[in-house]
């Protein structure tokens, strides 16, 4: 009996403690708000909650980078199902990270699912229909790029523990047959900026006020990186160090679906692509567009199942392919844009009631459960289009009126690396030119051109990049409706006609076109010379300057002898004078040589003073070069984007200091100590900054900067009207809005005509395209050579432009400089640094900083 008793005993404390394991492991979801979609059985307890790591649970508090990067690393190294990897760093030295979720098995053959996946892409007529049965698809899950449309992270957060932790036989089935790139955070500092104001202005218990100081965050904003760049924009262009690294990683996999999570205004509801059907880029195959509404299918579902408010195909678009969610279907994946109303703080009162933080958090955490479950149902499809995609570049190349395009790399070496090295980042392939080409007027010559031919892996991608586009489906943009990035170069570029294509050499090393003429041509006795024009070259200046070395500015053409030989040099050339008052002869030689070669900077060395032709170098016509004192203001009614362009131009290229200036101080600022301040914006104290202009400063104004400096009497301009009257007379109520966004103009580029005698524009072509933004306009100035460049007659170069658009461009100012004093006023009507990728304007930018001091 005693036996029998101790056997049932031990029965029962093993049923017990067995109940207890599965209490302890059978968890939920940690997340106060129910989310009944794509459940799974339990939660593995072996795997830690975010509130185990960070303290708070999601939802409840903003969670900083470094928390979100900390729960990362503890779900790795807890679960055989998670990998993170780093794959760059922000400006302010956070990391980028991923993590790379799948079963077990398949992490341990990892790199073998990658080259396959890749064969799509390199070798997509190898791949066939029944290998596509059988191979893993790639999910590229990607949070919150505005650092300040927060909840996306969160959700990312709560994906990660929902993949690792979940124990369910559909979610295996879906780990078997899907490799997931996790990124939470594609912009760590704006989301820190952010998230340190928010959490510091909240009490114990949260307000919905919407005037509270939590709701309401101070310029610039947490939407954009540390220089203020909306990365958002810059999957094209690629000049942020998040975009690489984020680059990088897209095309070392080559994923089938790419989601992306925003936030828009409080009162709206949720939103998943597709965008407006007649808004969607004409290089992207219909299938892409297909595909993305048979997905959408699957996120109206998830947001039903609790019953969310959603729309879809009513606004945003997937035109311009610096996007994230746009980038992809170039690429022949389906990109995904989700936006979710916004509470910014933990709660907030909108015209639906009071949004809660939490609230958006679900629905982004639920359309990544919706994406995943349409990767699993849909994998097949997805592959299959991609490897479709790539399979019908020869078709697509062979359909088009054109061979490639010839860029000229050799007159403007810098500028054309920058673009060769964009080429790289995205895959496209550039050959240099192996015999002398014409198309249409245009000439170049062998090794001094590249040609990009369309008959090519990314053939739709460089067709896009290329391109110039004046005719559209319709009139309304989300964004830019054309970005030529040839013509952002200021490179001389044609087309070349069908079955034209000429003979080429090896692929091009961006590296060996930026160092094609540079170096110098042996010792001087006198000086060395150099011609003003490569854009790197004021990056050399300042060293030059900062260690010392006096710098002369020739201000009319001059003829030397050089090596032997008879060289012309135009208005700009930069004299170096081997003799310094402060600084020793040898030194000045290493420098020249040290720097020309580290620039790529081709120097001249002279044995004399004397020219054959014009003025000596010593003479009236050599202007000393001051070494710039920069100064940026900023704060509200700033355009952080400019700003931001500004000093990451200045601080990251030309590696100079930049001071950053309170707009609401600058009456108490010691102004002497600069010699340049950049205004962007509106706001400022005009008084102190006209007496320092007075005094021999030069003032540099962008954008609404202009019509600041015009107001206060410091520049000579006249703003133009643009009037709609005519356009809206008789429209109906119902097409008002859609009218009058279609006079609205996005981004267009049009032609300049350039006096490349003026300083600004040394080293300038007589025709320059610009970027063209809004309908804020100057009459050129008045005032004999005041106008440096300005509209041409004819201004249509690429993008869209309404008819009033076409009367009210030509003869406008687009740059122009005044007189003041002892100082100089020098106005760009629009963003000469757009996007840190406009760098055919935005040299003449540097110009203004480097030579305003010389007018």
């Amino acid at each position: 009996m005693n036996q029998l008793f101790r056997v049932v005993l031990l029965l029962l404390f093993a049923t017990v403690a067995l109940s207890l394991s599965n209490a302890v492991t059978a968890q939920s979801l940690p997340f106060d708000l129910p989310v009944p979609y794509n459940t799974v059985a339990r939660y593995d307890s072996s795997v830690p909650t975010p509130e185990e790591v960070i303290g708070h649970r999601i939802g409840s508090r903003h969670t900083t980078p470094s928390q979100v990067v900390a729960y990362f690393r503890a779900v790795a190294n807890a679960s055989d199902r998670v990998v993170l990897e780093v794959h760059g760093q922000t400006y302010e030295g956070r990391p980028l990270i991923h993590a790379v979720i799948t079963s077990a098995d398949n992490h341990r053959r990892l790199d073998a699912i990658r080259r396959d996946n890749l064969r799509l892409v390199e070798d997509p007529s190898g791949v066939s229909d029944e290998q596509l049965q059988n191979m893993p698809a790639v999910f590229y899950a990607g949070y919150s790029i505005h650092g300040n449309e927060a909840t996306g992270t969160e959700a990312a957060v709560l994906f990660l523990y929902h993949l690792a932790a979940g124990r369910d036989s559909e979610l295996d089935d879906a780990l078997n047959n899907t490799v997931i790139l996790l990124d939470p955070m594609f912009n760590p500092d704006g989301r820190d900026r952010f998230v340190d104001w928010v959490n510091r202005w909240r009490g114990a218990v949260a307000t919905t006020d919407p005037q509270d100081l939590e709701h309401n965050e101070p310029w610039p904003g947490g939407r954009t990186n540390h220089y203020f760049f909306d990365l958002n924009r810059d999957w094209l262009p690629a000049q942020q160090q998040e975009s690489r690294g984020r680059l990088e990683l897209f095309h070392q996999w080559k994923p089938q679906l790419l989601t992306d999570h925003h936030e828009m205004g409080g009162n709206s509801t949720f939103f998943f692509q597709p965008g407006v059907p007649s808004r969607t880029n004409p290089n992207t195959p219909a299938i892409n567009q297909q595909l993305t509404e048979q997905i959408g299918t699957y996120h109206a579902a998830a947001l039903n199942s609790y019953g969310a408010l959603y729309y879809s195909k009513q606004s945003f678009d997937d035109f311009y392919y610096g996007k994230g969610s746009t980038y992809p279907d170039i690429n022949g994946s389906i990109g995904i844009l989700f936006e979710q109303a916004s509470s910014r703080a933990l709660q907030t009162e909108t015209n639906n009631g009071v949004l809660t933080y939490a609230f958006g958090v679900r629905n982004h955490f639920a359309a990544s459960l919706s994406s995943l479950q349409a990767l699993q149902d849909m994998r097949v499809a997805l592959l299959k289009n991609q490897r479709d995609f790539y399979r019908s570049e020869t078709k697509f190349a062979d359909d088009q009126p054109i061979d490639g395009y010839v860029i000229e790399t050799a007159a403007a070496p810098h500028r054309a690396a920058i673009l060769l090295d964009i080429f790289r980042r995205h895959r496209i392939q550039a050959y240099v030119l192996a015999s002398h080409f014409e198309a249409g007027n245009e000439k170049f010559e062998a090794g001094d051109a590249v040609y990009v031919p369309l008959k090519q892996t990314q053939g739709r991608l460089a067709k896009a990049i290329l391109e110039t586009s004046r005719t559209f489906t319709d009139s309304l943009f989300y964004d830019v409706s054309t970005w030529t990035l040839p013509l952002a170069m200021d490179l001389r570029y044609a087309e070349v006609p069908k079955r034209k294509a000429p003979s080429v050499g090896k692929q091009v090393v961006p590296e060996d076109v930026r160092k094609a003429t540079s170096g110098v041509n042996g010792r001087a006795r006198y000086a060395y010379l150099i011609q003003w024009g490569p854009y790197d070259l004021p990056a050399m200046l300042y060293r030059l300057l900062d260690k010392g070395v006096r710098l002369q500015l020739m201000t009319e053409p001059v003829t030397v002898q050089a090596d032997g030989h008879r060289v012309d040099l135009d208005r700009g050339a930069v004299v170096v004078p081997v003799a310094q008052l402060d600084v020793p002869v040898d030194s000045v030689h290493a420098m020249v040589r040290r720097l020309a070669d580290e620039y790529a900077i081709k120097v001249m060395s002279v044995e004399t003073g004397a020219t054959l032709d014009g003025p000596f170098l010593g003479s009236g016509s050599a202007r000393q070069i001051a070494r710039p004192e920069v100064a940026i203001v900023a704060g509200s009614r700033q355009s952080s984007s400019m700003v931001g362009e500004a000093w990451q131009l200045l601080s990251e290229r030309l590696r100079m200091p930049v001071s950053l200036l309170d707009v609401d101080g600058l009456s108490s600022d010691n102004l002497s100590r600069y010699n340049v301040i950049v205004v962007a914006g509106s706001g400022a104290d005009g008084k102190p900054i006209a007496e320092w202009v007075r005094s021999g400063g030069t003032l540099i104004t962008m954008g609404s900067g202009t019509g600041w400096a015009m107001d206060n009497g410091l520049a000579g301009l006249k703003r133009r009207p643009f009037q709609m009257d005519s356009v809206l007379a008789g429209v109906s109520y119902a097409d008002l809005g859609d009218t009058r966004g279609a006079q609205s103009l996005g981004g267009s580029i049009v032609r300049g005509d350039v006096d490349n005698t003026h300083p600004v524009a040394y080293g300038v072509g007589t025709v320059l395209p610009l970027f063209q933004q809004g309908t804020v306009v100057y009459d050129a100035p008045e005032e004999p050579g005041a106008a440096v460049v300005t509209v041409s007659d004819h201004p249509e170069w690429s993008g869209y432009f309404s008819p009033l658009h076409r009367e009210l461009l030509p003869g406008t100012m687009a740059i122009a400089s005044f007189r003041s004093g002892r100082g100089s006023v020098i106005t760009f009507a629009g963003d000469p640094n757009f996007r840190q990728f406009w760098y055919g304007t935005s040299r003449l930018f540097v110009n203004a900083v480097f030579l305003g001091s010389t007018l």
